[in-house]
């Protein structure tokens, strides 16, 4: 059971930063991937212009790279 969210999150100035977000009961880690997914739908959008596509968040600091359950 895990009860810890990683984001990945590649801000545009370079940086690779981790995010810890605490998961609000527990849950395996389908479940974790499944609430990851939820997630990155909630706080970033889904761009592809020619070349270039990724989760951009919507706060404008960057892109999500990936999760860690």
């Amino acid at each position: 059971m895990t009860k810890t969210l990683i984001i990945l999150i590649l801000l545009f100035k370079g940086d690779l930063v981790r995010e810890k977000l605490v998961l609000p009961i527990e849950m395996d880690v389908y479940e974790c991937l499944i609430f990851s997914n939820g997630y990155r739908k909630a706080v970033s959008t889904y761009k592809s212009e020619g070349t270039t596509q990724g989760w951009y968040l919507n706060d404008g600091k960057g892109t999500i790279q990936g999760f860690i359950c």
